[in-house]
């Protein structure tokens, strides 16, 4: 007999950016019990001016910032084989959101304290940052007074303009086309300087070409540029 379909659940990841700025999970993962109904993301940019006389515009200022916003729930009441926590199926909901809360608590790193890197999976939906916020709605207690259900309202920010794909790899163990971040130009920045944050000084030629960037000493703040894709095999420059 065919086996039914495996509902994809979203999950947390927990992740750590190095000096450069590469990314690497940790190996601490979280499902969620069901999936969120809504995701929303949030784009926005740093503006500056805009209230001199004569009306002069506004000004963007080289940074801009993502968001995602997202509630979920979490139920002891309602069996689920993916559930951390207590095993008590009529225990405290907290057993299962406080992993969940993980992502909000600052972590030692070295002699500083701070907040874990999240990474939030869900089919082709990926998104990386910092839990900014977080609210936790206790509902439907038990006799004892243990809260058996909780709403979380989470806020994920990345200060960065980020637009992701998650997707499996090729045959070529390249990502396919159009699923590569999108890395945003800064204040002053080049294709190379963009090039030698991604890791990849010696191919800012071929990046500049794959983006059509005419020229690439001379980038406008906030352009979105793939700087990940296979360097070209023809010079420009």
């Amino acid at each position: 007999m065919p086996q039914p379909a495996q509902l994809t659940r979203a999950e947390f990841r927990e992740i750590k950016w190095d000096e450069n700025q590469n990314v690497s999970e940790t190996g601490k993962k979280v499902p969620v019990q069901f999936n969120p109904q809504t995701l929303k993301v949030t784009f926005s940019n740093q503006l500056t001016g805009g209230d001199q006389s004569g009306g002069a515009g506004k000004q963007f200022v080289g940074k801009g910032s993502t968001k995602l916003s997202l509630e979920l729930w979490f139920d002891v009441t309602i069996p689920w084989k993916g559930k951390v926590g207590s095993q008590d199926p009529m225990g405290d909901v907290r057993n299962l959101t406080r992993e969940v809360v993980y992502f909000i608590t600052p972590q030692k790193d070295g002699d500083k304290l701070i907040p874990p890197g999240l990474r939030f999976v869900w089919g082709s939906f990926l998104f990386e940052g910092i839990v900014e916020s977080m609210d936790e709605s206790l509902e439907f207690f038990s006799e004892e007074g243990k809260p058996l259900r909780s709403k979380i309202a989470l806020n994920v920010a990345q200060q960065e303009i980020q637009f992701k794909f998650n997707e499996p790899k090729g045959n070529n163990g390249e990502a396919p086309v159009g699923t590569q971040p999108m890395e945003q130009a800064r204040q002053g920045d080049t294709v190379q300087d963009m090039a030698a944050r991604s890791g990849r000084p010696n191919d800012w030629k071929g990046i500049a070409e794959a983006n059509n960037i005419e020229n690439p000493r001379q980038l406008k703040p906030g352009t979105l540029m793939n700087v990940n894709l296979p360097s070209a095999t023809r010079g420009l420059f």
